[in-house]
């Protein structure tokens, strides 16, 4: 199959391998944009049709429009196969669009790619087909939130700026309207590991990386995924080992496994650093973040009137700084950008979906009535696992405990005063059990999780003192999911 062109996939026997239950996903978005360009998919999850019916009916909606939308081409019924794979939507086809996947589907994409059989995700396809600057993010910890604080900087320069990937939303959902814009809108991307395996084919044919490729750090949590740690860092380097001279790469000089990565580095090398180094990148100086490029140090602003306060952020302002300005945002903006961001979490965002069990983060739910909301969606999913608590507001809990009950299995409660209520009102109705911090909550969440259960953060009260700020929550829960 001839993936230089977009018009290659009409007619072209496509499998979506992995759908979704939820909008945000890779697999939903893929199935649409096929649909529009004329492709005939065969749709494939181990999740069965009652499990999958919102997303189903989605398809189908898209199906009936894009089919009165565009009468000049043949829009082609999708084939759905659920509940099982079967070798011949993998071996048969002209090319597999894998979502991030869980361990047991990686024999079928080796299979197809042992016949050579193309293998794209939603994001190679945008790379392939986006043709202006793009801005890529990946790293273990942190990658979140360096994102979203890019993002708010180039919405500084331009106001159209995509914000996408792991979070928000999958890129192809803008891709043709971007490409028919014909302008440079600034992009930026979360990258998982697991995507970036389904990016080198693409980069290879492009013989070119993203324009700026930034890592934040790598750190030894993946490894059930991967063979060793050298394994998981070999798929860091996807970002960086294809891209041209005229291109960057960012990476965390206090990482000291980004530090041995520098001799991979085939473009333009942007070093960034709590201490001072005399390499051009992005530093602490003398208390203020400077920006050095060709030798000469530009002052951006004091340390002290960083929005993100926070020890660990420091390495996420310094590296979204630096991306910023060699994207083109002006000095001014990114310091007024920098004064003013406090974090990054989006309401029910979905973080991961681990052997079909699925992690929702919804740390800004921090009243009872957000929380019951949020149940209320998500509790028809084989029950869910809760993790709540905090401090205590003073408010009545009566409502929030009633569809706790309706809707949980179980409940995880975070260190506070809250959860010492929630301990009690739930005595005898749902059981509970008190985690020392989140990455204790996500391990017992995961721990008593089965097939079909939605594990939900959704805390229901502040988080002090043991978090900072709620978007401090929701990133320590993203990093503590991504290790699983």
């Amino acid at each position: 199959m001839d993936l230089s062109k977009q018009v290659s996939f009409q007619d072209a026997i496509v499998t979506v391998m992995g759908l979704g239950r939820y909008g945000q996903g890779g697999g939903l978005s893929a199935t649409k944009w096929l649909l529009k360009h004329g492709s005939q998919i065969v749709i494939t999850d181990l999740k069965d049709a009652a499990e999958l019916k919102e997303s189903v009916d989605s398809v189908m909606e898209w199906f009936n429009k894009y089919r009165e939308q565009f009468p000049d081409r043949t829009i082609y019924q999708p084939l759905f196969i659920l509940g099982t794979h079967r070798p011949e939507d993998f071996l048969s086809v002209d090319c597999v669009v894998q979502s991030p996947g869980v361990q047991s589907e990686v024999e079928f994409a080796l299979q197809a790619k042992a016949k050579g059989v193309a293998m794209e995700s939603d994001v190679s396809l945008f790379f392939r087909y986006f043709q202006y600057p793009t801005i890529a993010v990946t790293g273990t910890r942190g990658k979140t939130t360096t994102t979203r604080l890019l993002g708010a900087m180039l919405k500084r320069m331009d106001e159209s700026a995509v914000i996408a990937g792991n979070i928000v939303m999958s890129p192809l959902e803008v891709l043709d309207d971007l490409v028919a814009k014909k302008t440079a809108t600034p992009v930026v991307i979360e990258l998982s590991s697991w995507i970036l395996e389904s990016l080198p084919s693409a980069f290879a044919d492009m013989k070119k990386g993203p324009d700026i490729a930034v890592i934040t750090n790598v750190f030894p949590d993946h490894l059930s995924r991967y063979q060793d740690f050298e394994a998981y860092i070999a798929s860091k380097e996807i970002m960086i080992t294809e891209q041209t001279p005229e291109q960057f790469a960012v990476l965390n000089y206090d990482n000291e496994p980004l530090r041995k990565l520098a001799e991979k580095v085939t473009g333009k090398l942007f070093w960034c650093s709590e201490t001072y180094q005399d390499h051009d990148g992005c530093y602490v100086k003398e208390g203020q973040v400077v920006f050095r490029k060709a030798g000469v140090d530009a002052k951006i602003l004091p340390v002290v009137e960083l929005g993100l306060q926070s020890a660990e952020n420091l390495e996420n302002v310094l590296t979204a700084t630096c991306a910023a300005l060699l994207r083109g945002v002006k000095e001014a903006d990114v310091a007024q950008t920098l004064r003013k961001f406090v974090g990054a979490s989006e309401a029910q965002e979905l973080v991961r979906e681990v052997n079909d069990i699925t992690f929702i983060n919804d740390t800004v739910a921090v009243t009872p009535g957000a929380t019951i909301d949020v149940l209320k969606k998500f509790g028809v999913h084989n029950g869910v696992v809760l993790i709540a608590g905090g401090e205590d507001q003073h408010v009545d809990y009566k409502e929030l405990i009633e569809e706790i009950v309706k809707s949980c299995k179980q409940v995880i409660l975070l260190p506070g005063t809250a959860s010492d209520s929630f301990e009690t009102m739930l005595l005898g109705k749902v059981e509970t059990e008190r985690a020392l911090d989140m990455a204790d909550a996500v391990t017992k969440a995961r721990a008593v999780a089965i097939r079909g259960t939605v594990v939900l953060l959704s805390p229901a009260a502040p988080g002090a003192p043991l978090f900072a700020n709620e978007f401090v929550r929701g990133e320590q829960f993203r990093d503590a999911v991504r290790t699983l």
